[in-house]
């Protein structure tokens, strides 16, 4: 269903300045001019918008930011559950992600390829689909070369790795769940989901690990 400008400004919150300056930055799409001063734009731009202003508020991301994202990734905002996890994706790669091969990985990394794949089948590290890495696996492998070298007992990684596993099974059931329920909105639905994995989530492992840690001194004294 295509929009009118008054009912993008309605249904996104945004000035019509802040869509035509997304439009012109290539955010959004063309719209359509099925007549003279007839601007109507696909329906999609709505969760566009939102997604842009979920980036900036709880990411800090700036535009040039979110548009080299949109530029190097592929994902869609047709509501699905698979187009949250792409999106997903993009965001656990970090503002200043930057693509490498894998060549310049093992080189910036100094590693062996017999390494990066003990890693990658582990579940330590990740590759994209095309097989290229961002600078955010660049940083995870020289935590693990740390690790390496100062004797970490990497027995609490492989239990990360087997506990992650299991909660992303949860966490695809459930999204799957929320994304078909229809009693809410779609954007308030996606946000949740977004909230609960990158910001709920890793306050509670943390907190945890904190509170064990306060615990254990009380113990001990």
């Amino acid at each position: 269903m295509a929009l009118k400008m008054k009912e993008l400004i309605e249904q996104s919150g945004e000035s019509k300045s802040t869509i035509l300056f997304y439009v012109k930055e290539g955010l959004l799409p063309q719209p359509q001019k099925p007549k003279p001063n007839v601007h109507l734009y696909d329906e999609s731009c709505v969760d566009i918008i939102k997604f842009i202003k979920y980036l900036q508020q709880n990411f800090s991301y700036s535009i040039s930011e979110i548009k080299h994202i949109f530029e190097h990734n592929n994902f869609s905002f047709d509501g699905s559950f698979n187009s949250m996890i792409d999106s997903l994706e993009l965001i656990s790669g970090g503002k200043d992600a930057v693509f490498v091969s894998k060549d310049e990985l093992l080189k910036e990394c100094d590693i062996t390829n017999d390494t990066l794949q003990e890693y990658i089948s582990k579940g330590f590290v990740y590759t994209r689909d095309d097989g290229a890495f961002s600078t955010k696996e660049v940083q995870i492998i020289k935590i693990l070369q740390r690790a390496k070298e100062l004797g970490l007992d990497f027995a609490l990684i492989d239990r990360y790795v087997s506990v992650a596993k299991e909660l992303a099974k949860l966490e695809n059931e459930i999204g799957y769940k929320l994304l078909d329920d229809e009693s809410s909105s779609h954007n308030s639905r996606y946000e949740l989901l977004f909230d609960v994995i990158l910001n709920l989530k890793p306050y509670i492992f943390n907190m945890q690990t904190v509170s064990t840690h306060l615990q254990n001194i009380k113990d001990k004294s």
